[in-house]
């Protein structure tokens, strides 16, 4: 995306410190996937599925509680509905 944007400049910018967490989440991204896909490989996708769905919810609940995040009714809302069908693709 830098190279698509033409902001190859300001990669010189970039701290030492932040570069060191932009590494470490690029590695926990690639391990989150291949955990995905081998849990898609040996479990069921009907149960599979719904857990990474989940994800999004416990996102913005953690989000709520740890960084004070403003709830707005539209996160709620999405919140309960993600939920709702995580249930239901359970189910």
């Amino acid at each position: 995306m830098v190279f698509l944007t033409s902001a190859q400049n300001g990669l010189l910018e970039i701290k030492p410190k932040s570069w060191i967490f932009l590494i470490l989440s690029g590695l926990a991204t690639g391990a989150s996937w291949l955990c995905y896909y081998k849990a898609l490989q040996i479990g069921d996708v009907s149960k599979v599925v719904p857990i990474d769905k989940l994800s999004v919810v416990i996102t913005l609940v953690l989000s709520f509680v740890f960084l004070h995040e403003e709830f707005t009714a539209k996160s709620l809302i999405g919140c309960i509905l993600i939920g709702i069908g995580t249930i239901v693709m359970v189910l």
